[in-house]
């Protein structure tokens, strides 16, 4: 039989001819050695042109696309396309890959580039995005990552003269990247007037901010800053392709051909024109330029490589050809020279030398060549054309013997007949033609047998036959040279072939897998001599297989580097080299064959051919050559671990549920039992499926796992301690080298690892996010400082973590096959090996990745164990069948035999090993496994007298060893842990039951004992008093599912699963007697009580059988139950039966007879039953969960005393509640121990401990049961029921308010006022009068100059415009719907708050404020950090739109207080916003909160901008989370219902509920505020007033109505602990709406803020030296002094808004606003304050002063206007002649009218000189819509009205007609212009208004210049007039959406604006142009 191995003999790749120009740009550089480095296909090449070599980087499985190369020219990046492309930092002179950075991009990576350092790369993806992306690459880790652009990006490159600064550019774009924390903020470049918005295509940076940029149209766009600075015009005659920059100058390279050379300063030195020197050609374009010295290295799109000395220009060096682009399918061999013949669709064809390495022909023919042959003597080149013609040429020459074409479709194969008289040519019309050599190739035969295309063929050696593949996959032979078919197959058996390339035949049916049908092999050439076979398929594999091989699946090597489908493959005339062809990539590649070595130089491989060769990994193998597998291994691979529900599904099945059960859940349901029970000790340990997880801590005590619950076990004392932070099965378990941390994985959807403290039995960190399925194996590094595990997914992913940190520093796919170990190299933690089923893997840590390779083992083995050796480079490893493998590097050195069967365990002492395996041997060995030197046989016979119970056979199979205390620990496959002692005794510590699931349990009735029957066929009894041992067990002939004490405890009931039953003696455990009466399993099994006289036996086939235990006889059976019985219980008296089956029916029979009896519910009740086991029935019916749809609760069992029942349920939960259980969903105590099905639980007879038992953990758990009062508060305390008391959690307005509010981004503002009509830039401009009657007015006009449209009042001589506006202040505070955010700052000297998107800093001395001014929208929290370290950093987090990190995305900035420099932006994916943030104890980490629907919850080191842990927070809103004063991993975070106690381990958030049932009728109220005490306590606010204490997280006290109203603010103060606190309530003598607390929250002090409201609402308090600071709803900030309790108010501004009205003073820097709030405020702008206020009663909507500023008119929302006396405030007069708002009201200004505009269309005038009682005496008819604006012209006889239909009329005043006629419009002079419409301001509108609207507008009164406010929050300034659309503009940015107003003062000095949602007002100063 032929050998089924893969071939010894290898290939290595030698050479590639070609370089990759088509679709890449800036791909070719010199490395610092001067070599030149570039890509083709999926290689990395490394051309030394002197020695004219090259070396190959093959780490990519796909094309590459992008390369860079580091500053320091050694290091290389290159990006590849793929699903899940990846990209590689690599060594160019080592070829070796240092990094791997994986897991960000899809699609593929289009470019790349290092930073001036070098430390940072950046990558873009070419997914829909463009993702941009920066890298520690070293570290694999993103540093930020935020969309690119919509359209493509071509170039990215760092500023190399700013840090952290990009530029990108690509389709009709360039943007300016600056990099901050981990946001990346781009600006998009302004083309302006300069240049046309065009495609960029590539870039390079210079000093002082300019940056160079090549353009599609050939010009060079200069760039300063953001703006276009100017352009180089026709540099290049098309496109700029690349852009290099050296310490010379730039070269630029073109579509054009040219190279360019410019200096430092752009201006051009010199033009090399490629197409005009000897090598160019016309269409020459050029890709890739780099300049160096004096060399220029020029890529061209046809695959060219030019090589230019600077000083001979004109002379180029041609270093290396290609095919161009076009697919490649032609290729042939010389049959006596090293030549290779290759064609293309380029319709090139080319003759490569193989020794020389160099392009030797090239003719170009006139179609595109398909395939190609030599003839025998190597004389004529044939090729097969795309168009069905062939031609013949002269090898020689290249000249043109004949051209035929007698097909139309494709030739796609030609052979000459080894004769060489015949040619035979296969086209893709289904036929063959044989042509005749000699007669000038003349058609003399034709095979026609195909129905499908030819694709190969071969010829007999004799020339007399030819075979055929076609693309059906039918084989088919011909005689030759007629072409007639051979049908008869026994003339072929002596056929011998020439050649063989055709993929169909017995010779290689092992090309194609086992089971596939698939065509994907397009190539094959067999190798005779040496009895190999080459073959090329579409995955870009080039595999070498044995020859002839004739079983499918055969064993190959493989080897990577052509990207996609390779179409060609031949051995060189001489088998030295084969030959392939890529068809996309369009690549040669030369492959060196090596042939078989002999094995003594194996070990001695050059680097440089093991890389290349790690990349021929073995085939997928196939079972026949791998020994039988061992039945336990079998059974272990085999299992998945998989669950239909996890854990982690509950919360949103939960969700669902609700939704259904809303109603239920409204009722008031049964409270938790006050006892609670305590896990105590548990029998049996994990040995069945797991190794190696058994270990001695540095305490000598013993550590191992079983269920989900890690086990200290201490065997002085023979107690257990647990770790219960697992909440499904433990799967494997590592610990620390210094042996006091433990690491166990667990089986999860997304699988945690947990790393604990075996003493204090605390997380130290949490490891999540990476394994699917579960976590298989885990190992640390000699230093404890790294972890490697290995999850259950499919591809079994290897992760390499900085554990305590929670860093995932690497990961890969490990294998398709099962892993069993990961050990990490104790010499060099980089390296490490997996160990599993058919394979053993070495790898070593690249960046993000790891690099693995296959040990060369020869036939592949299942490993089980390893371990490494006394040097790095030994390992160790225990196979399937007993051998000890020694591995040196990843090579076997030799096998030694050690066990019968396989090896388990192996373990490296100091000097020497010790192993275990299957035949229940443990073997001590020296330390090079030549000599045994002592054996243990695990036998009964020399157990010692202490064992804590019974071995249940001889020699059982040994799953872990551990060594340690001079003993020698043991855990065996049957559960058992012994302790073997180095003389040979052996104690028994722990046994559990074997494998297979238990469920069979009984207590004993008057003793500490409990029975257990498993399916693992045993029965066994367990002491439970504290020697926990078990003290008898018996096999069993079958599994059995149930057991049972009689009631004298004498006898024991067992039922097994084949229907049969028995009852043996209880202490001996001997057979008293037998039944079998049924089939199917036995379910329960149940004695009478009293005497025990009866015994009922219930089966799975639905029926009770019972039988009189004294005379051994069935008395009667019990029938009518449909299914599977599952529970059984009889009452008192013994005469009564209770039935539960699995389809949950209850039925009752009456004993001994089995009637059945119908019983009213009310009546089961009243039944006394002995025992309660049944889950059915009213009394029960609280016990059965929300989902009940996925989770049945398996057992239930009462308390002896009848109080409390524990049930078992399929989620592995044990719960308690109180008994009787009636109404739904009764609120339990919940406990997580078994992590599967809790199969049974049972009280003991005096109820002090619960047993239970779990079905696939096989464990039986005991617990004590702690009576109510026993309150200690344990840390174990079971969780809280499932549904959240549905408990109102209470109301209040303001909490309503604030959780309802919906946060958008600005730049999806809607309009505010409700228009309609077209959009002013959007209308159609009617004619003028003259244009209609075609006048053309002479240029002079003799008419008068129009007149000025705005009279300029007031203002200097000289007029200037106004080029710029500064803020210089705000009044307005963020109150109303914000929190915790005023602050002191600088001891006091400042405090720090925030309104709209602005941070404000005011200096309470000299009232000045600054302003931080970089969020992009409104701002939601502050928070200062309180640390030394970090004086004056202050966060700010802000509303953002979803988060997908680009720039409207929600993010944090920490910034400087004082100077406001930016230090850190966090762009976060809380979509929505952040509502809260907080600073740790040490400062460095800050805690934020989203608005998205999860409320995440996240924790970021902010300096680096880096995310530590994130985690959903809750279903509702959360207002508030803090740190905890004294902490980095400790906090809190309180909202809707909603208290959690929180703990950073690593970068897991692990969280607890807070716990209410500790007090009294204590509920679940909204939680809106959080403070801190020593000792672990935490005050928490609520929505009722009344304060939380918690200890932890259990509620211990409630300080009752703290405030009378919702506690909105707590604070801690650091220094002495005392806390303040604010909320909403009524001032009173005693009590008021801030108070001061003593530390423990006992005593307090209530101050009165004197604000003179109703109702006090305090938002925010800070406590200073001696005074607090307190920010109120009525957006008022108030320092307290703390000693005499004075107020100071400092801040002030409108509470609600929006601020409609705005008037400034005609003479004096005043203002007054009027607003929602239905207040006036008067406004000092010198004085920086407010010096007045003025409470309406209603909302007030207008405001203005007349003329001379002695009056002032207000217009109100309902309809009425007042006007009051300045000088008094007095009202002068008021009226109300409207019944809806007044938008607008205006003095004349003459004084003597008041106009009065409204929402009814109407404007109303009011002569004022009548006196006060103000009567219409007109007004404007036919306003299309509502009135907007209204202004008065300079004579008082006009009025321009803009309106809601954005149309502008005017109107006469008083008479109100309108006036229609434009020239007359056009002549008025206008005395103030606030309108938005109208052909003067047409410009004022900008594109993006589609949406949204200008809202207001204000001229100066110089008539210059026009500012204007809209919708988006933005003020603008523009010239005035402006009537050309989309005019030119200046804006500024802070108010939050929709400006109402805007003003200027009198003199220009000021500009004021309004803001709509912020209810602020901004004060900013004018910028005059110089004279």
């Amino acid at each position: 039989m032929a050998d089924r191995t893969a071939p010894n003999c290898h290939l290595r790749l030698e050479w590639v001819y070609g370089y990759r120009g088509h679709q890449c740009r800036n791909n070719l550089y010199y490395t610092a050695a001067k070599e030149i480095v570039y890509f083709v296909a999926g290689v990395g090449v490394v051309y030394n042109t002197r020695e004219h070599k090259q070396k190959f980087y093959l780490g990519h499985n796909d094309d590459i696309i992008s390369l860079a190369l580091h500053p320091e020219r050694v290091l290389v990046a290159t990006g590849q396309v793929g699903k899940e492309p990846y990209i590689c930092v690599w060594d160019s002179y080592t070829l070796q890959t240092v990094s791997i950075l994986k897991d960000v991009h899809t699609h593929g990576i289009a470019c790349l580039a290092f930073d001036l350092e070098g430390q940072c790369l950046v990558s873009v993806g070419l997914d829909s995005k463009n993702t941009i992306c920066v890298w520690d690459w070293r570290r694999g880790k993103v540093l930020a990552a935020a969309p690119g652009h919509t359209d493509r990006i071509f170039d990215i490159s760092w500023d190399l003269y700013q840090p952290s600064k990009l530029v990108s550019c690509g389709v009709k774009h360039i943007k300016f990247w600056s990099l901050c924390g981990n946001a990346l903020t781009p600006k998009r470049g302004v083309f302006g007037k300069t240049g046309d918005l065009q495609t960029i295509l590539c870039l390079a940076c210079a000093k002082d901010e300019v940056t160079y940029s090549g353009a599609l149209n050939g010009d060079i766009y200069v760039w300063k800053g953001i703006n276009l600075m100017r352009t180089v015009q026709g540099a290049h005659g098309s496109g700029i392709f690349s852009m290099n920059v050296c310490e010379e100058g730039f070269a630029t390279g073109g579509r054009d051909g040219c190279v360019r050379l410019w200096d430092l300063n752009f201006k051009p030195i010199t033009v090399i024109d490629l197409r005009e020197t000897d090598q160019g050609y016309k269409g020459l374009s050029v890709r890739s330029v780099c300049w160096r010295g004096d060399h220029i290295l020029v890529g061209t799109q046809d695959s060219e490589i030019f090589e230019v000395v600077v000083h001979d220009r004109t002379k180029p060096f041609l270093i290396m050809q290609g095919h161009c682009e076009g697919e490649l399918w032609a290729l042939a061999v010389h049959p006596t020279k090293p030549l290779a013949m290759t064609g293309s669709d380029d319709r090139s064809v080319r003759i490569w030398s193989l020794i020389d390495h160099a392009l030797i022909a090239r003719c170009n023919m006139e179609e595109p060549i398909r395939c190609a042959a030599v003839s025998t003597d190597g004389i004529h080149l044939a090729l097969g054309m795309k168009d069905g013609s062939f031609t013949i040429l002269r090898v020689r020459d290249m000249t043109e013997v004949v051209h035929i074409k007698d097909r139309k479709e494709a030739i796609h194969e030609l052979k000459y007949s080894p004769d060489g008289a015949h040619l035979a040519v296969g086209s893709n019309d289904n036929s063959v033609d044989i042509y005749g050599v000699v007669q000038r190739y003349k058609k003399v035969g034709e095979c026609i047998g195909s129905n499908s295309f030819i694709t190969h063929m071969d010829w007999s050696t004799d020339s007399k036959y030819l075979q055929t593949n076609d693309g059906s996959g039918r084989r088919l032979f011909y005689r030759m040279p007629s072409g007639k078919e051979v049908t008869n197959r026994e003339e072929l058996k002596l056929v011998q072939w020439a050649s063989w390339t055709c993929v169909l035949g017995p010779e290689v049916n092992g090309i194609w897998p086992k089971y596939s049908d698939i065509n994907d092999i397009n190539s094959v050439d067999a190798n005779f001599n040496n009895q190999v076979l080459v073959t090329a398929d579409d995955y870009g594999l080039v595999k070498l297989l044995r020859y002839p091989c004739v079983k499918k699946g055969a064993k190959f090597k493989k080897y990577l580097g052509h990207s996609a489908h390779i179409t060609n493959a031949r051995w060189s005339h001489d088998y030295q080299w084969v030959i392939t062809i890529g068809g996309a990539d369009h690549s040669v590649f030369q492959w060196k064959f090596v042939p078989e070595r002999k094995s003594k130089e194996a070990v001695h491989i050059a680097t440089q051919e093991t890389f290349a060769d790690s990349n021929s990994e073995e085939s997928d193998s196939d079972q026949s050559d791998v020994p039988e597998m061992d039945s336990e291994i079998e059974q272990e691979t085999q299992l998945t671990y998989r669950r239909q529900v996890y854990k982690e599904d509950l919360p949103q099945l939960k969700e669902q549920c609700k939704e259904k059960h809303r109603a239920t859940a409204m009722k008031k349901r049964e409270r938790a039992p006050g006892s609670g029970v305590k896990l105590h000790f548990i029998h049996g340990y994990r040995g069945y499926d797991c190794r190696s997880n058994l270990f001695y801590t540095q305490t000598g005590e013993i550590v191992y796992h079983v269920a989900a619950i890690g086990v200290v076990y201490n065997r002085q004392q023979n107690t257990q301690r647990f770790y219960m932070g697992h909440d499904d099965d433990i799967l494997c378990l590592a610990i620390h080298p210094l042996k006091d941390f433990v690491a166990t994985g667990q089986v999860g959807r997304d699988s945690s690892i947990h790393i604990w403290d075996t003493e204090t039995l605390k997380p130290m960190s949490v490891l999540r996010g990476f394994h699917q399925l579960g976590v298989c194996a885990l190992d640390f590094s000699v230093d404890g400082k790294r972890l490697a595990s290995v999850g259950l997914d499919d591809n079994h992913t290897i992760v390499l973590w900085d554990w305590r940190k929670g860093e995932k520093l690497s990961a890969m796919r490990g294998s398709k096959d099962k892993i069993f170990v990961v050990k990490i190299n104790p010499y060099l933690p980089d390296k490490l090996i997996t160990a599993g089923v058919k394979h053993m893997k070495f790898w070593h840590k690249a960046g993000g990745g790891l690099i693995g390779r296959k040990g060369n083992m020869g036939k592949t083995e299942t490993m089980m164990c390893a371990v490494y050796g006394w040097s790095e480079e030994m390992v160790f490893s225990g196979t399937c069948t007993g051998d000890i493998c020694i591995w040196r590097d990843m090579f076997l050195m030799k096998t030694v035999k050690a066990h019968d069967g396989p090896v388990f365990s192996v373990h490296a002492l100091e000097k020497g090993f010790v192993t275990g395996g299957k035949d229940g041997i443990v073997a001590l060995w020296d330390d090079t496994f030549e000599r045994c030197l002592k054996t243990y046989a695990i036998k009964r016979a020399v157990l010692a007298p202490g064992s804590k119970g019974l071995l249940l056979e001889d020699n059982p199979s040994i799953r872990a060893i551990s060594l340690g205390h001079g003993h020698i620990l043991v855990g065996t496959k049957n559960g058992e842990i012994l302790e073997v002692d180095k003389s040979g005794p052996i104690t028994l510590l722990v046994q559990g039951h074997m494998e297979g699931e238990v469920w069979g349990l009984a207590t004993h009735p008057h003793l500490p004992l409990c029975a257990t029957v498993s399916d693992d066929k045993t029965l066994r009894i367990w002491d439970l008093s504290p020697s926990h041992c078990m003290l008898a067990v018996r096999k069993l002939r079958k599994g059995g599912r149930c057991c049972c004490f009689s009631p004298d405890g004498k006898a024991l009931a067992v039922g097994l699963n084949d229907g049969s039953f028995l009852i043996v003696n209880a202490d001996t455990l001997e057979d008293l007697v037998s039944f079998h009466h049924r089939k199917d399993i036995i379910s329960d099994i149940r004695f009478s009580p009293g005497s025990g006289k009866y015994l009922a036996v219930a089966s799975g086939d639905t029926f009770v059988d019972i039988y009189n235990v004294m005379s051994s006889k069935r008395v009667g059976v019990c029938k009518g139950c449909l299914n599977y019985i599952t529970h059984l219980d009889w009452d008192k008296r013994g005469k009564l039966l209770q039935v539960n089956t699995s389809a949950k029916e209850q039925f009752f029979f009456e004993a001994p007879r089995g009637k059945r009896q119908t019983i009213p519910v009310t009546e089961v009740e009243k039944v006394d039953w002995s025992t309660w086991t049944c889950v059915l029935g009213t009394s029960v019916e609280g016990i059965w969960p929300l989902i009940n749809e996925v989770t049945e609760v398996t057992t239930a069992c009462l308390s002896n005393d009848r109080k409390v029942l524990a049930t078992g349920d399929d989620l592995g939960y044990v719960k308690l509640f109180k008994y009787p259980v009636k109404g739904k969903y009764a609120k339990f105590k919940r406990y997580v121990a078994h992590s599967t099905h809790v199969t049974n639980v049972r009280w003991t007879h005096d109820d002090n401990l619960l047993v239970t038992v779990g079905g696939g953990d096989t464990c039986l758990m005991i617990w004590a049961h702690e009576p109510e009062g026993h309150r200690e508060f344990k840390l174990c305390d079971s969780e809280e029921s499932d549904i959240e008391s549905e408990d109102d959690g209470g109301y209040d307005s303001d909490v309503t308010r604030e959780n309802e509010i919906n946060y958008t981004i600005k730049a999806l503002s809607s309009n505010m006022r409700p228009m309609t009509g077209v959009k002013p830039h959007l209308q159609l401009k009617e004619p003028s009068v003259d244009e209609r009657q075609g006048v053309v007015r002479p240029p002079v006009s003799r008419a008068l100059p129009q007149p000025e449209k705005l009279q300029t009042n007031n203002v200097g001589k000289k007029k200037r415009p106004i080029e710029d506006l500064v803020l210089e202040l705000v009044f307005g505070y963020r109150g109303n719907d914000c929190r915790n955010n005023v602050h002191y700052l600088n001891e006091g000297a400042d405090i720090i708050y925030h309104t709209a998107s602005i941070g404000i800093v005011l200096n309470l001395t000299t009232s000045c404020q600054s302003f931080y001014v970089e969020h992009s929208d409104d701002i939601l929290c502050l928070t200062i950090n309180q640390h030394p370290k970090f004086p004056n950093v202050v966060a700010t987090g802000q509303v953002g739109d979803t988060g997908d990190m680009s720039a409207t995305s929600p993010s944090i900035h920490v910034w400087d207080a004082m100077t406001k420099q930016t230090l850190s932006v966090l762009r976060c994916f809380h979509s929505g916003g952040v509502c809260s943030i907080s600073f740790s104890a040490t400062g460095k980490l800050l805690l934020s909160v989203g608005l998205d629907h999860e409320h995440t919850v996240t924790i970021w080191k902010w300096q680096e901008g880096a995310k530590v842990a994130s985690r959903v927070g809750h279903t509702q809103r959360i207002f508030v989370a803090e740190f905890r004063p004294d902490s980095d991993t400790h906090f809190v975070s309180v909202g809707i219902k909603h208290v959690r106690f929180w703990t950073l381990a690593g970068r897991a958030l692990l969280s607890k509920k807070g716990v209410l049932s500790s007090i009294e009728d204590a509920r679940m109220q909204t939680m809106l505020s959080v403070a801190f005490g020593a000792n672990n306590l935490t005050f928490t606010g609520t929505i009722s007033g009344d304060v939380c204490v918690w200890k932890e997280h259990i509620l211990v006290r409630i300080v009752a109505k703290a405030h009378t109203g919702p506690v909105f603010t707590m604070y801690t103060t650091l220094r002495d602990g005392l806390i303040v606190t604010g909320g909403k309530e009524r001032p009173s003598k005693e009590g008021g709406a801030l108070k001061l607390w003593d530390q423990e929250l006992k005593r307090c002090r209530a101050f009165r803020l004197e604000t003179g409201q109703i109702i006090d609402c305090v938002r925010s308090v800070c406590r200073g030296k001696g005074k607090i600071l307190v920010g109120t709803r009525n957006a008022e900030i108030i320092e307290v002094g703390e000693k005499n309790a004075a107020c100071n108010i400092l801040v002030n501004g409108h509470m609600d808004g929006p601020i409609w009205g705005l008037g400034t003073h005609p003479s004096r820097d005043v203002f007054l606003s009027a607003a929602e709030d239905g207040t006036v405020r008067l406004w000092d702008i010198p004085e920086k304050k407010m010096l007045n206020k003025v409470n309406l009663g209603h909302p007030a909507r207008t405001i203005s002063y007349s003329p001379e500023g002695d009056m002032v008119a207000i217009g109100m929302k309902n309809g009425e206007f007042i006007i009051l006396l300045v000088a008094s405030l007095k009202i002068w007069g008021k009226k109300r002649d409207r019944r809806s708002p007044i938008q607008d009201i205006r003095f004349s200004p003459n004084s003597c009218y008041l106009a009065v505009g409204s929402t009814e269309s109407a404007v109303d005038f009011y002569d004022l000189t009548l006196g006060p009682q103000l009567n219409r005496i007109n007004c404007c008819r036919d306003i299309p819509s509502f009135v907007m604006q209204m202004d008065f012209s300079a004579d008082s006889a006009y009025v321009q009205i803009s309106t809601g239909a954005y149309k502008r009329l005017v109107y006469e005043v008083p008479s109100g007609k309108q006036v229609t006629e434009q020239s007359h419009i056009d002549r008025i002079t206008w005395a103030t212009w606030t309108s938005v419409l109208g052909d003067e301001v047409i410009g004022i509108w900008s594109r993006n208004t589609d949406k949204a609207d200008v809202t207001c507008a204000c001229v100066s009164h110089s008539g210059l210049n026009i500012v204007t406010g809209d919708d988006f929050g933005m003020v603008k300034l523009f010239d005035f007039p402006c009537p050309e659309k989309f005019a030119k503009h200046k804006r500024f940015l802070g108010h939050s959406a929709h400006l109402t107003n805007v003003r200027f003062t009198n003199g220009d000095r000021f500009v004021v604006s309004a803001g709509g949602d912020d209810r602020s007002l901004f004060v900013w100063r004018c910028v005059h142009a110089p004279h």
